[in-house]
């Protein structure tokens, strides 16, 4: 029977987010779905770095982790989880959860979603949108994901999948895709995709919707922050949805913390362009539902785009950063010495440093930071400051230079056509029981 109303939940709202909050959700919430939203643009790039160094790596290295404490509790409550922790290799993150169940004894199907990575078909003289420079312009092209929909995520969910990992996803599809498939919506319905995708538009960060990120003391307070609460949706088959937090957790989820989330990303209310719906916010209604409670209802739609987004990662130089600090009477006045001394001594160089000094009058920092392809070039700039010990004013210490190499990323769009979601289900069979 198809259901009245779904419960999903967010787990995760970016690499870095808490583990026990969706432990939490998972084991009090009565989810139909859990979602873990891990993977931004500079995450997956970074992440096809490793994997050309590693086959079996570009995946999200705190896979493992964040999934162990959560899958024995979601599985045994029957609550499916989706995630895009498979960043630049989802087959070896599938087959890292496959191991992971098969370690707890449990038996489950994975679901794999790949045909994210376009990189051998992208046209380098297609423009960037940020630009409008061809791609080629930008340095060596290391990474190349299309944001896949939610159409990408049904079949593992039509096969049973009890656990679906991605890669580049856009982050709403991660919530539309399960309910979807559960409230029987058809992708051509775009109003209650629509819909749908305001969900996930609304958890896809998580802890945002309940205060994190907008705690200010004095002038936005939120509760117990220490202890901050995940959010979740009631989903009605019309897409209308009634958010909430757990009782007894942290934070706060109002009007204040929904409005504010609605408009995060988004430059068009009028069209928020998506893989699976152009999203129309402009009707939108919240309301107040009781404590911690928000209904949501409103969203309008029209029919998805003919292009995906396509996010490129490429070779930007390197950076190098160099500190030194100041501390006691005057230190201020030193730090600002040091830096007019760095900007002089730096001024004959193909470089333009940014230089900068930070803290009060007794505790300051000079930091330094470059970027370019010139390796002299940029020791330079760190040996400038390294050198300000004996050959700047008085007391400096605590020197620090660090070099990493910069990956910028950039987008353009690629015909739907040229891309091919792909699904692999992988059986754990609880070899460990």
């Amino acid at each position: 029977m198809t259901p009245t109303t779904v419960r999903i939940g967010s787990g995760a709202g970016f690499a870095g987010d808490r583990f026990d909050p969706a432990v939490d959700l998972a084991a009090r919430g009565d989810l139909d779905d859990l979602v873990l939203e891990c993977l931004a643009e500079r995450t997956i790039a970074l992440g096809q770095q490793r994997r050309l160094a590693d086959p079996d790596a570009g995946h999200d290295p705190r896979l493992h982790a964040r999934l162990a404490p959560l899958l024995p509790v979601a599985l045994e409550r029957g609550t499916r989880v989706l995630t895009n922790m498979g960043a630049a290799n989802p087959v070896a993150a599938g087959r890292a959860v496959r191991a992971l169940l098969d370690d707890l004894g449990a038996r489950a199907s994975v679901g794999v979603v790949t045909g994210d990575d376009v990189l051998d078909v992208l046209d380098l003289g297609a423009p960037a949108l940020e630009d409008g420079r061809p791609l080629r312009e930008h340095g060596e092209i290391v990474s190349a994901n299309a944001y896949l929909g939610a159409d990408a995520i049904t079949p593992a969910l039509e096969a049973g999948a009890q656990v679906v990992v991605t890669g580049r996803v856009a982050d709403p599809s991660l919530f539309l895709a399960p309910l979807a498939q559960r409230l029987g919506w058809a992708p051509d319905d775009v109003d209650v995709t629509a819909a749908g995708t305001l969900v996930g538009h609304l958890l896809e960060c998580a802890g945002q919707l309940t205060g994190g990120y907008a705690a200010d003391p004095g002038r936005f307070d939120v509760p117990d922050l220490a202890h901050l609460g995940f959010p979740f949706a009631d989903v009605a088959a019309d897409g209308s949805a009634t958010y909430g937090k757990l009782d007894g957790t942290g934070g706060r989820l109002d009007r204040h913390t929904v409005r504010e989330q609605l408009l995060y990303e988004v430059t068009d209310p009028s069209g928020y362009v998506t893989p699976d719906v152009l999203l129309d916010l402009r009707g939108v209604r919240v309301d107040d539902a009781g404590p911690d409670r928000v209904r949501v209802h409103g969203a309008r739609g029209r029919p998805r785009p003919d292009r995906l987004k396509v996010s490129v990662g490429h070779r930007a130089g390197t950076r190098v950063e160099a500190e030194i600090s100041y501390v006691g009477p005057g230190a201020d006045a030193r730090g600002r010495l040091a830096a007019d001394v760095v900007a002089t001594r730096l001024a004959g160089l193909p470089v333009a440093p940014r230089i900068e000094v930070r803290g009060g009058p007794e505790d300051a920092r000079l930091r330094v930071a470059a970027r370019g392809d010139d390796p002299a070039v940029l020791d330079a700039v760190g040996h400038e400051v390294e050198a300000l010990y004996t050959n700047g004013p008085a007391g400096g210490g605590g020197v620090r230079v660090h070099r990493t190499p910069v990956l910028g990323v950039v987008s353009t769009l690629v015909p739907r056509s040229a891309v091919h979601p792909r699904t692999t289900i992988l059986e754990a069979v609880g070899a460990a029981a």
